[in-house]
């Protein structure tokens, strides 16, 4: 079992949503991140004031998947998200030591679907 953490910018979640659908990964946790890396974000005048804005909008999708749809749902991610661009995002694959469906009390890898 895997968790895989992709941040992605936050006008390609309806192309990540689609790339991950037709790979058969349905399950998905969407959150609203800011932060920085590489971009470095950006200066903007407000009223005169120059202001430096360096933590920017993304997008933080965390997927638990079994060992076999891993490669899928990282395949999927890249498809929807990559423009090419500095800024496209980042994947975080780590070991996912356990899962428990609340539900029906399921472990492992019945709990993940």
């Amino acid at each position: 079992m895997k968790m895989i953490t992709a941040i992605i910018q936050p006008d390609k979640l309806p192309d990540v949503k689609a790339a991950l659908f037709a790979a058969e990964v349905y399950k998905m946790t969407v959150s609203n991140v800011i932060g920085c890396g590489q971009q470095m974000g950006y200066e903007e005048t407000y009223r005169g004031a120059v202001t430096e804005v360096n933590l920017l909008k993304k997008v933080r999708l965390d997927i638990a998947v079994n060992e076999d749809f891993v490669q899928k749902t990282i395949d999927a991610i890249i498809k929807g998200a990559r423009s090419g661009k500095i800024g496209d995002g980042k994947i975080f694959i780590t070991d996912l030591v356990e899962c428990i469906r609340i539900r029906t009390g399921e472990k492992g890898g019945a709990a993940i679907g």
